[in-house]
């Protein structure tokens, strides 16, 4: 008997308590979007995020109003997504949102984000309404410390080396005068 519970203290618990640190959504409409948007309304100091493509109104929505709420939120997008028009990156930009585009001519094809330095979002889920109601995709939420100190060294790396202005990665400006002069929205001064 003692060795069953010796067993069960040191083989089994641990594993119990790991369990714990990471919750599963799928989609479509297995509750990824609310996942997500869960977690930025958690958020107390900072929301780190650094995504592919993004969407979603709801999620940018919930990240307009961590903002407002003195979160800091910041972003790493794609590239694409400066000239994308579906991307929130305009509508967060305007309503005072920090968000820098990756420098490289590869994809910035991550799918990550870091609340509080407490818990982790990652998964092939992107923050669109397709991806929640069309795609096969996958969604983790994980709140082990070293995991998330690993995730964080990586956004800190992408956020110091991707910019914030309407320049690409060659230099040259990424919108032609007549752009900048009537969609101010994406144009740095």
């Amino acid at each position: 008997m003692i060795r069953m519970l010796l067993f069960f203290v040191f083989t089994l618990m641990p594993c119990l308590c790991a369990a714990q640190d990471i919750r599963v959504y799928f989609s479509p409409n297995g509750g990824c979007q609310q996942a997500v948007i869960s977690e930025i309304r958690k958020a107390k100091q900072t929301i780190d995020i650094a995504m592919y493509y993004l969407s979603s109104r709801n999620i940018a929505q919930a990240l307009v109003q961590a903002s407002d709420n003195n979160v800091r939120v910041r972003i790493v997008l794609d590239q694409g997504q400066e000239i994308e028009p579906a991307s929130k990156s305009g509508y967060l930009i305007k309503h005072g949102v920090k968000v820098c585009y990756h420098l490289g001519f590869g994809l910035m094809h991550n799918k990550f984000a870091i609340i509080d330095e407490k818990s982790l979002i990652t998964g092939s889920f992107n923050w669109t309404l397709t991806a929640e109601e069309r795609n096969e995709e996958n969604l983790l939420i994980i709140t082990d410390k070293e995991t998330i100190e690993i995730y964080n060294g990586r956004f800190n790396y992408l956020w110091n080396t991707s910019r914030s202005d309407s320049r690409n990665a060659r230099g040259l400006d990424a919108f032609p005068a007549w752009f900048c002069s009537t969609y101010h929205l994406f144009c740095s001064n």
